[in-house]
């Protein structure tokens, strides 16, 4: 019960900013499966897609950037998995 209310105090005084969507910045409606580049951003070092609520993308371009991720997986301009 203490924890919890240590954490709303905490939550008060600290004002959190979240992070702007990369693609809400820039401007950019359509993300493109073939630009492995921008991609790549949004991939860990073992290849997996980076959540939402750490990459800071909108719910729109999320939705978009994993089907992206996915399509050039499966043509091959993205490795599914390191080795």
């Amino acid at each position: 019960m203490a924890e919890r209310m240590e954490r709303q105090q905490q939550s008060k005084t600290r004002k959190v900013r979240r992070k702007a969507c990369v693609f809400c910045v820039d401007k950019i409606d359509h993300i493109d499966y073939k630009d492995t580049a921008r991609l790549r951003r949004f991939v860990s070092e073992r290849y997996k897609i980076v959540p939402r609520r750490i990459s800071g993308n909108c719910a729109r371009h999320q939705r978009q950037l994993t089907e992206a991720i996915k399509r050039a997986r499966h043509i091959a301009l993205l490795p599914f998995t390191t080795e």
